[in-house]
């Protein structure tokens, strides 16, 4: 790749000039663009339009349509001010196509009002509906004009995100100054020229001037769509910066030296042979890819992912013997006790037949047992260490730790991350790192998110788990359910039932678990029901789920608490309650809690109608197949990536461009792009990382 031309020296310094400089920036006004992390003229440049107002023409009112927003212009005809519940302001005006279209307003001041005098010729903008009295626009945008000759706009009007304390008005006046000081396009440009022709893709300058200034005869579903080449552009440069990101915080943490765990694998064949099972072909697939990472200088940085049940933990424990082979230690972290305690419990019966101490470390050991695990975790008796947060915090002292192992890692902040990793750090070498995710990933969103790790599936469930047959019913046909759990209870089996509120609630249509439990218990006088919500202490939790995974309890009613990690092989029924309020990949794993044993299980979804169009097709999808990759991918379209992956805890920025679901086709482009890059010119990899992501770099793959 030719060497491109560096940056003319102006540019940084124009970008980076605070926004303080611009007229009518004040302290105050700096406060507020500051709180949207807009600090320098580049933050301003890219602030991009969320969508555009075509003012370029006029629609007569008869030709209005419902829901299509459109600019109409008229003369007032009627005015109403009335009182009656709350104050409201109604204007009716009228066009040449002998159309009327009411004006209402619930927000508005005197002086406002007074402008609508009869006669007055009024030009508005807005999303048309139909009223009482035919159509109305709700507080369009409108503006008093001289006469019918009033020149149109020459541009698309941009929409910019609303900033609290700044008018829409303000903030475009304030974009126009910093877009007035874009340099030239050769000194704003990153991306080679060559590059750019390969792709027909419009410079860096044209891109952002046509998004914020889109002329008259720009195509404005493109625009709206996300595929307009201005966008494109945009789009791919920061998704470039993301994967660059990404790929240098790699390349520095394989800068420090790792424990080569090269042992022969004594402990993890004597493990494997005292399972009560084999391990499945894709378990040992993704085993020998573990086990071919830890034997390398320099650490693993390895993604599991793998359904529910398909077994990531006996891959972690497989990869844990490998270090207490060599005299090191391993951690397992899980985001909550419950689903700590699991793997405790499936650890210490593989483990400790063999001789091998596993520890358990969360916040409620306290006192002198809390002060024993801290001793044996620091001297090295405790070669396992299975815990929650409480694994990161600054009195836990690790003596030789090689292999951190951190399960369900989205729900894990970036700092706890980093945290559990420098427990390890000692001189330059830091432990491997063994992430696991029961919540697929699409290939094209770990593509981009997790550009910074090596990515295997178990996609291959252990022999003699039933697919669950799922079914979707309306609430109204709870009676039936009811029944069902009854004659199930009665034949031995155990049932959960599903709240997503643990209070009644006026605002959200739900039955919330405490009235749902009440009324299952009124309603199935011999069914022994249980009750487990997020707001119980952890105690009460824990006496529960133990009490109904050892079978003294037929029915659990819980909320979303148990979403993770509850292993009942012999709880056969999943009734989850308003579905439609929940994502995808959230109700995957929910169903994932039944079907653990032989019996043939069932999921039923129950919602409340009407369902919209969304909720039409989660439903659809979950009763058509059980491939949590399948449903992943179907969850990305539907719900977009920052959802899916928890954008806010997986330090993954939110884009202010690009798409994950409708770029997608642009990633490998990228990744070949980055590529290029780091080889040839890292200095302008720095630049192109900077302008995008910034200080948010150092978290971005933690």
């Amino acid at each position: 790749m030719a060497r491109v031309a560096k940056p003319l020296p102006g540019f940084a310094a124009v970008g980076d000039t605070r926004l303080s400089t611009l007229a009518r920036v004040g302290p105050v006004v700096a406060e507020k663009l500051a709180t949207r992390g807009l600090l320098t003229l580049q933050d301003l440049w890219l602030h991009l339009p969320r969508q555009y107002e075509d003012r370029t023409s006029l629609t007569p009112i008869r030709a209005l349509k419902p829901g299509q927003a459109a600019q109409v212009e008229g003369i007032v005809e009627a005015v109403d001010r009335g009182f009656r519940f709350r104050p409201s302001l109604r204007v009716a005006i009228g066009d040449e196509s002998q159309g009327t279209l009411v004006l209402r307003f619930f927000h508005f001041r005197a002086q406002q009002a007074a402008q609508f005098a009869p006669g007055t010729r009024v030009r508005c903008y807005g999303t048309p509906r139909a009223g009482a009295k035919g159509m109305e626009m709700v507080h369009p945008s409108y503006r008093v004009v001289g006469d019918a000759g009033d020149a149109l706009g020459e541009l698309l009007d941009p929409v910019y995100p609303a900033i609290e304390g700044i008018g829409p008005g303000a903030l475009r006046k304030l974009i126009g100054q910093a877009l007035d000081k874009l340099p030239e396009a050769e000194a704003l440009e990153l991306l080679p020229q060559a590059m750019r022709d390969e792709l027909a893709l419009p410079s860096l300058r044209d891109a952002l001037l046509t998004m914020h200034r889109p002329p008259r005869d720009a195509d404005l579903n493109a625009l709206l769509a996300g595929t307009h080449p201005s966008q494109q552009r945009l789009a791919l440069e920061e998704l470039l910066a993301h994967n660059l990101s990404l790929r240098r915080q790699r390349i520095a943490l394989q800068r420090h030296r790792a424990p080569v765990l090269d042992s022969r694998g004594v402990l993890a064949g004597r493990l494997e042979k005292s399972l009560p099972f084999a391990l499945t072909g894709a378990q040992a697939r993704v085993f020998a890819q573990v086990r071919h990472d830890l034997a390398q200088p320099h650490p693993m940085l390895r993604l599991v992912q793998g359904d529910v049940g398909s077994g990531k933990t006996v891959v972690a424990a497989l990869a844990a013997m490998l270090a207490v082979e060599k005299q090191q230690q391993a951690a397992l972290m899980a985001p909550t006790e419950l689903l700590a305690e699991q793997h405790l419990a499936n650890l210490r019966g593989w483990l400790e037949p063999l001789g091998v101490r596993v520890a358990w470390l969360a916040g409620k050991v306290t006192g002198k047992a809390r002060a024993s695990v801290l001793a044996a975790v620091a001297s090295g008796e405790a070669q396992v260490v299975v815990g929650t947060h409480a694994l990161m915090q600054e009195g836990v002292v690790f003596d030789d730790l090689a292999l951190a192992i951190v399960d369900e890692q989205h729900r894990f902040g970036v700092h706890q991350r980093l945290a559990l990793r420098d427990k390890g750090a000692g001189g330059d070498s830091v432990p491997h790192q063994l992430v696991m995710t029961a919540t697929p990933i699409p290939r094209t969103l770990a593509m981009a998110a997790y550009a910074d790790l090596d990515v295997s599936a178990i996609d291959e469930l252990p022999p003699g788990r039933t697919p669950v047959q799922t079914v979707a019913l309306s609430s109204d046909r709870r009676p039936e359910l009811i029944e069902r759990i009854r004659a199930a209870c009665a034949e031995g089996r155990q049932a959960y039932w599903v709240c997503t509120l643990i209070d009644d609630s006026d605002e959200v249509i739900a039955q919330a678990a405490q009235s749902t439990f009440e009324m299952l218990s009124a309603a199935l006088p011999s069914v022994r029901v249980g009750l487990v919500h997020g707001r119980m202490k952890p105690a009460e939790k824990q006496v529960t789920m133990r009490a109904f995974k050892e079978g003294a309890m037929d029915l659990l009613v819980a909320t979303t608490v148990i979403e993770v990690g509850v292993d009942v092989p012999n709880a056969s029924l999943m009734i989850i309650e308003n579905a439609e309020r929940l994502g995808l990949s959230q109700l995957h794993q929910l169903r994932g809690r039944v079907g653990r044993g032989s019996a043939v299980s069932s999921c039923v979804l129950l919602y409340q109608s009407p369902l919209s169009m969304m909720a039409k097709q989660r439903l659809e999808t979950m009763r058509e197949t059980n491939d949590g990759f399948v449903i992943a991918e179907k969850d990305l379209e539907l719900r977009g990536p920052g959802e899916l992956l928890g954008t806010k805890q997986t330090g993954l920025a939110a884009f202010r461009v690009a798409d994950l679901a409708r770029d997608a086709a642009m990633l490998p482009q990228v990744r070949a792009l980055a590529d290029r890059l780091l080889a040839d010119d890292p200095a302008l990899a720095d630049r192109v990382i900077d302008r995008w992501v910034g200080g948010a770099a150092r978290y971005a793959s933690a």
